[in-house]
């Protein structure tokens, strides 16, 4: 892992730049393990993990106003100096403009500026502390810092309603430890603490002028193009020297089993738009996108293009045929990663403890098993769905921005599908209910299905949609949660619906496809610690600010086409120059990971059962544990049940297990005692109760 972490102090400290810290116990001077100090006190600011030199940059005007960007940013020297002048007068979007995806914090005498990122895969964190402020791209290290205890009023909304922010709020799985909403920043004064927003909010009152198609899919493509660009453009890594031959292995071998990425550039090739887009993207563009000469495979300057073949599953033979034609590139050298019953998710739950708790947490060895053929920089497609489909809600906008016409394709769509003469009467009219619901009655009618328990959501195609036509949605998990927990989480919502008189400033469809990409966004950063590979940076150019930028600006007349995403990233490739796509490219493909999901689990069963003997969950008063049990069962006996709740809540149940068997802490300058979670969980009723006052 690595992050940054520092605090703003109410009191300016003489402090050098040597002796930066709070003094600790003993008089021993506080500070992250493994850091490395940035600037000092009184506001000091440390990078902890580890991070390669190209990543840090700290560039000063002078000694009092200094910009330090963490991560992969294409800005230069000078492009950082101004921008520090220009975010010292209070403008702060052009910070979050420059392509990559980093952190950038600005330090203007005493005020500090912390940007987040628009998707939320770079999140900040902050926590009091000292009577000041302290601030992280990390929850763990605030947590361990106050000796935060659990929110479980927290952990009953993420798995009560993890896609609505009123139940979310800005809390995090450690009390006290707030979250930064995406495309806000936090801005620091001597110790107070202010949340910004920095994207411009459109008007409900009237329509957004209508969008050229043609100019936003080429801003799109200017977009992405910059992202693969600026990854290319940084210095390659060599993740260290191979120790020696093993006999009977060879070199790509060797390497993978010893956990050594290949040193240079790759990328992931499903057979998907998405990867394949990157790929050719990133093997097309000027320069040496691929392994160094004398490293490795032996394939000079051509990206390392890995590929996953699950044998214990079928129904990929498609994807894999169109990633075998679209390998034949010159550019590409193919690899293809074979996985067996040991790689399907919930087959090998050992792992380390991440930052916060995801589904993604039950298939990280299997997504570590492709990694560890790859690249010291690897690119994949995370993200592009979330970014460029349409989500069902958008419908609603449609209804509002008075364009029913292109309503035609997409229902038309639904209903070959599902073969009703039914379905556009249906659809239209969810989609007019939403688009005259506003976000309060959406947010109330959610707390009374909590309440009352109704979980049941019609099936197929049509029914997804139908269910997802709506401000507010109950998750997969919640239908197994106590009914204490479903009230705690219900009066959450209540609560945020008093808030929320004037709604959340977006049409529906829109800020349900903001939610679903945070979600996903906060879910990936989890995978990326579970599935860490030594020396190897994971790149989802899809969640680029600019990237995400670009994509919104995408109308939504064209969204809402079938194939719309396919459409739009084709359009991308020619325009880079790349015309040769096999027949089929970019046709959607989803039964083959429900049914490894539903293999894996099958097979699994037994070791589940006896993960949720004395889970902790029913310790914290979430769930009770025989109910758990038996929805395992019935999952793996083939009952149709929501495999991704069942995700949600060993995912959670892992994750808690490793939190408390941890030991140590983030900081130098405390005794063992001091950190997170110190008492672990006490079995009591009532838990909630505490964590679920609104903050």
């Amino acid at each position: 892992m690595r992050w940054l972490v520092g605090w703003s102090s109410t009191a300016a400290r003489a402090l050098g730049a040597e002796t930066a810290g709070a003094t600790g116990y003993d008089g021993e001077t506080l500070r992250p393990v493994g850091s490395h100090l940035l600037w000092g006190d009184p506001d000091p600011l440390w990078a902890v993990g580890d991070w390669r030199p190209d990543e840090v940059r700290v560039v000063h005007a002078d000694a009092e106003n200094r910009i330090a960007v963490l991560g992969i940013c294409g800005a230069s020297d000078e492009e950082l100096r101004r921008g520090l002048f220009t975010a010292r007068g209070g403008a702060l979007r052009h910070l979050t403009a420059w392509p990559g995806s980093y952190t950038a914090v600005v330090q203007a005498g005493r005020r500090i500026t912390v940007c987040g990122d628009l998707a939320g895969a770079r999140p900040v964190f902050h926590a009091p502390w000292e009577g000041g402020t302290a601030y992280a791209t990390a929850a763990l290290p605030l947590a361990d810092l106050t000796e935060a205890n659990l929110d479980f009023g927290h952990l009953a909304a993420l798995l009560a309603a993890p896609e609505v922010p009123a139940a979310l709020r800005d809390t995090t799985p450690y009390e006290g430890v707030r979250r930064v909403a995406p495309g806000h920043a936090l801005v620091l004064r001597a110790g107070a603490r202010d949340i910004v927003g920095y994207e411009p909010v459109a008007s409900l009152a009237v329509a957004a002028p209508p969008a050229d198609p043609d100019r936003a899919m080429d801003a799109v493509r200017d977009a992405l193009v910059e992202a693969v660009r600026v990854r290319l453009a940084a210095p390659r890594h060599v993740p260290g020297l191979d120790p020696g031959p093993v006999p009977g292995m060879g070199p790509a071998e060797r390497r993978a089993a010893r956990g050594m990425p290949v040193p240079g550039i790759g990328a992931d090739l499903s057979g998907g738009p998405a990867s394949g887009t990157l790929a050719l993207l990133a093997a097309g563009l000027p320069g040496r996108p691929g392994t160094l000469l004398g490293h490795g495979t032996g394939a000079g300057e051509r990206l390392l293009a890995v590929t996953f073949n699950d044998l214990a599953v079928g129904g990929r033979e498609a994807e894999l045929e169109r990633a075998g034609a679209l390998a034949a590139n010159p550019r590409l050298h193919h690899v293809v990663v074979t996985g067996a019953e040991d790689t399907l998710p919930y087959a090998d739950l050992d792992g380390p403890l991440t930052d916060e708790p995801g589904p993604s947490l039950v298939t990280a060895a299997r997504h570590r098993a492709r990694l560890a053929a790859g690249s010291a920089d690897h690119f994949t497609g995370h993200g592009a769905r979330q970014v460029l489909d349409a989500h069902p809600a958008r419908l609603a906008d449609l209804l509002l921005d008075r364009q029913r016409r292109h309503l035609v394709r997409p229902v038309a769509a639904l209903t070959r599908a599902d073969g009703s003469v039914l379905v556009p009467a249906r659809v239209y009219g969810a989609a007019r209910r939403l688009s005259r619901t506003p976000y309060r009655t959406g947010l109330e009618a959610l707390a009374e299905r909590l309440m009352r328990r109704r979980f049941d959501e019609p099936k197929g195609a049509v029914g997804a949609s139908l269910a997802a036509l709506t401000w507010a949605r109950p998750g997969p998990a919640a239908r197994w949660l106590t009914g204490e927990a479903l009230a705690e989480v219900s009066v959450l919502l209540q609560t945020g619906a008093d808030r929320a008189a004037g709604g959340p400033g977006q049409r529906p469809g829109e800020f349900r496809a903001r939610t679903v990409l945070a979600r996903h966004a906060a879910d990936l950063r989890v995978l990326e610690q579970a599935a860490e590979v030594r020396s190897q940076r994971l790149h989802a150019p899809f969640l680029d600010n600019q990237v995400v930028r670009a994509c919104r600006d995408l109308p939504e007349a064209l969204r809402v086409k079938p194939g719309a995403r396919a459409a739009v990233l084709r359009t991308v490739l020619e325009g880079a120059g790349v015309t040769d796509l096999p027949p089929g490219w970019g046709t959607p493909s989803h039964a083959s990971s429900a049914a490894a999901a539903r293999t894996g689990l099958r097979l699994a069963a037994d070791s589940l059962v006896d993960l949720f003997d004395t889970p902790l969950l029913a310790d914290a008063g979430l769930v009770e544990a025989r109910v758990v049990r038996k929805a395992v069962r019935e999952a793996a006996a083939g009952e149709p049940l929501p495999l991704d709740g069942l995700a949600d809540l060993v995912s959670l149940e892992l994750w808690l297990s490793r939190l408390l068997a941890r030991r140590g802490t983030c900081w130098t300058g405390t005794p063992a005692r001091a950190r997170a979670v110190p008492a672990g969980i006490a079995p009591q009723r009532g838990a909630l109760r505490a964590g679920a006052r609104p903050s």
